[in-house]
């Protein structure tokens, strides 16, 4: 695998390595870290951004880029700041427009892990249930039988805790906020996502016999919404040859996974991972993030 991409935002004093998950003549598939906004924010343009800071790189012609001999670079999808996950890009043009078409067609197929609040009735479920931006509430989307568009979620259950379940999440369509959303619509907050009904994982609530040092404050296991674009499965734009890309799991996620094992779990309680999961110019209209 190559080297990760360093990044870094001069104004915030953030840094960033990114790993690469994938890369031919085409395409560049990037690990993005939670945290990271994809592209540029509409009310804020300088918060930093990965598109931006990536182009900025090919400008100055940074080594990662002038190795590579790039000159452009798009990316056809997005992911919300708070998920971390596999994220793929195109080195030129033609490519992105071959890319755009798939994600419009929905061709590839997108699989997030979540932990969730409860658990499923089920250990396979759907949801459909129609999406539309609210109506007052500026970002936020809401189940719509009337004037939203048609969604589908794929769930299956992975890891059941005592109040907390791990989830792979599959959407077949690409909506706004659709995993986040459907799993709310589900009864099944992301852990985290206090935007759609979650509240963050503490060890206090896991731990019997949790005693804080004086003057602490508590932080959560995983301080973000709790979605990891786990793998990105799709036909190469050229070829047609089937691409698969997986991104493990981000720290965070691992630490909290690891934590609700160790002090949640349940005796037979279904487990479909591995602990080896652990540590670990003109526009073209691109896909929206489902999650």
């Amino acid at each position: 695998m190559s080297e990760p991409i360093k990044l870094s935002s001069p104004a915030t004093k953030e840094f960033w390595e990114i790993p690469v998950l994938y890369e031919d003549d085409q395409l560049l598939a990037l690990g993005k870290p939670a945290g990271l906004l994809t592209s540029p924010d509409r009310y804020d343009a300088n918060r930093p951004n990965l598109m931006k800071l990536l182009h900025a790189g090919i400008e100055r012609g940074t080594f990662w880029a002038k190795s590579r001999g790039l000159d452009y670079l798009m990316n056809a999808h997005r992911l919300d700041f708070e998920t971390s996950g596999v994220i793929l890009l195109a080195k030129n043009r033609p490519t992105l427009v071959a890319l755009a078409n798939l994600f419009g067609a929905e061709k590839p197929v997108k699989e997030y892990v979540a932990l969730v609040h409860g658990a499923p009735v089920r250990p396979v479920f759907e949801v459909n249930a129609k999406l539309a931006p609210h109506p007052l509430k500026v970002g936020l989307v809401r189940v719509d039988e009337k004037t939203g568009k048609k969604s589908c979620t794929h769930f299956q259950l992975l890891e059941r805790y005592s109040n907390h379940s791990l989830l792979n999440c599959q959407p077949l369509t690409g909506r706004t906020h659709q995993i986040r959303v459907h799993l709310r619509h589900a009864g099944l907050p992301i852990v985290g996502d206090e935007l759609y009904g979650g509240t963050p994982l503490l060890l206090s609530r896991l731990k019997s016999g949790y005693r804080l040092k004086p003057k602490r404050t508590e932080l959560p296991l995983i301080g973000r919404v709790a979605l990891h674009a786990a793998k990105l499965t799709i036909p190469h734009p050229t070829t047609g040859a089937e691409v698969v890309i997986e991104a493990p799991w981000a720290k965070d996620f691992s630490v909290a996974v690891k934590y609700l094992r160790r002090y949640a779990g349940l005796p037979g309680a279904v487990s479909a991972v591995e602990d080896a999961q652990g540590d670990n110019g003109e526009e073209v209209e691109i896909a929206g993030d489902p999650s």
